[in-house]
């Protein structure tokens, strides 16, 4: 089948308008010395054999549905309902872009402004954007805005070591040219110290950052941060998992005046690791320093309901240094379906939803922690992970078709030998409890 765009006559006249004699006269302009890379491709296949031949090496793969996956840390599995994947995928949603033109973009518009309220009503919050690129640029961004917003010289921002070692390395990355001093707040029995930040908060503090449930999966005292904050003058900023809000206080309730996330757990498989959808809540007080795109509804001159991108011009974003945000576009399609999977579950659902996680979280860990060498890290809650030290090793695991925890000792050096376990709706007690007997078998 001949993919060439141009007839032999396009080509001829082509070349003659720039001079060249043939299409090698086109690299003539490329020294010698660099070498030539000539492809050894095989002869070309019609399209019903070249089905076959991609059929015969898709049967090579692994089906990761034909393990049972115990990792998390960041990336969840969770199970999508049908009605998420058939809505999202229908023309109209599929094939939508950024809503340049937001006359000729009203379903776009509509469902971004859905999903803001959905957010905000998750969150506990004001103000939601149309979503960012993911869970750590959203962090990052966020940070960002409280800088904008203090305009102070020399400031520092205190961020606990147990927020995702992954989402830290995004915001130093962020911060790089900025003027402000990152303060690492350390971690005791797997929470932050708050002593500590009792202890150094102080006006010059822009910002305190915190993750519940943090990377290990454990609760933090979360409500204690925005009190501290205010006193001193900063902004009280938090990571959340969605799914936790099912159960847990929403940041808006407590305080906070940043609430981000990884969206992915809301309809979005794992994909893996992308592309995933960040969001970005914030009380009114920061509407203005919030990046992204805005959907807001109004009213046209017959009285009809409309909605239009608000509050922010497209330039802002692309005036380099003095841009508000590198982001010009938003996660769209990946929004649609947590907009829809928020939807199908409603508030109920999502409770419930989160109640299993926890009961079957807790099941495994109990069981897990009855085995003989299995030892617990933390004492603390946890929400749907949890820091064991398991003698076998992942490799052993992997040979039952078992994707163990994530190993830990790359991130802190302390925990070596220790993995962080995921358990969500998606788990069987009958595959937690072979999880169990793999882990009992010496």
């Amino acid at each position: 089948m001949d993919f060439t765009p141009h007839t032999n006559d396009e080509i001829k006249e082509m070349l003659a308008v720039v001079g060249a004699g043939s299409l090698e006269d086109l690299f003539k302009g490329i020294p010698e010395e660099i070498p030539r890379v000539k492809l050894d491709l095989p002869e070309g296949l019609s399209e019903q054999e070249l089905v076959a031949e991609l059929k015969q090496l898709g049967r090579l793969n692994i089906s990761a549905d034909d393990y049972d996956n115990y990792l998390g840390a960041g990336s969840y599995q969770h199970f999508i309902p049908q009605i998420v994947t058939h809505l999202a995928g229908r023309g109209e949603f599929a094939t939508a872009y950024t809503p340049y033109q937001a006359e000729a973009s009203q379903g776009t518009l509509q469902t971004i402004y859905e999903y803001q309220t959905l957010i905000c009503q998750l969150t506990g919050m004001d103000i939601s954007n149309a979503s960012l690129y993911d869970g750590a640029t959203a962090l990052a961004e966020a940070l960002l805005a409280v800088c904008r917003a203090r305009s102070i010289s020399g400031g520092r921002i205190m961020i606990s070591r147990t927020v995702h070692p992954s989402y830290r390395e995004v915001v130093k990355t962020y911060l790089d040219t900025a003027a402000v001093d990152l303060v690492e707040i350390p971690d005791q029995n797997g929470i932050c110290d708050i002593d500590f930040v009792k202890d150094n908060i102080d006006n010059n503090t822009i910002a305190v950052l915190v993750q519940n449930p943090n990377f290990f999966g454990c609760l933090e005292p979360v409500w204690e941060i925005p009190p501290l904050a205010r006193k001193a003058g900063a902004a009280s900023i938090i990571s959340v998992n969605p799914i936790s809000l099912g159960i847990l206080r929403d940041p808006g309730s407590m305080g906070f005046d940043i609430a981000v996330g990884e969206g992915q757990s809301l309809g979005n498989p794992m994909m893996f690791g992308g592309p995933y959808l960040g969001f970005f809540a914030c009380r009114k007080e920061l509407l203005r320093k919030m990046p992204g795109r805005l959907v807001g509804r109004t009213r046209d001159s017959k009285g009809d309901t409309g909605f239009v991108l608000t509050l922010q011009t497209r330039e802002q974003h692309i005036r380099r240094e003095k841009a508000t945000s590198n982001i010009c576009s938003n996660e769209a399609l990946c929004a649609l379906k947590a907009c829809i999977y928020l939807c199908a579950l409603g508030k109920n659902g999502l409770r419930e939803l989160a109640e299993l996680n926890v009961s079957l979280s807790h099941y495994a860990k109990k069981k897990l922690c009855g085995m003989s060498g299995v030892r617990n890290i933390f004492s603390q809650p946890f929400f749907n992970e949890f820091v064991l030290h398991v003698p076998r090793s992942g490799g052993e695991y992997q040979k039952e078709k078992i994707i163990s925890g994530l190993p830990l000792g790359r991130f802190y050096p302390e925990l070596n030998g220790c993995t962080l376990w995921c358990v969500t709706e998606t788990k069987s007690q009958s595959q937690i409890d072979r999880l169990v007997e793999v882990t009992r078998c010496k």
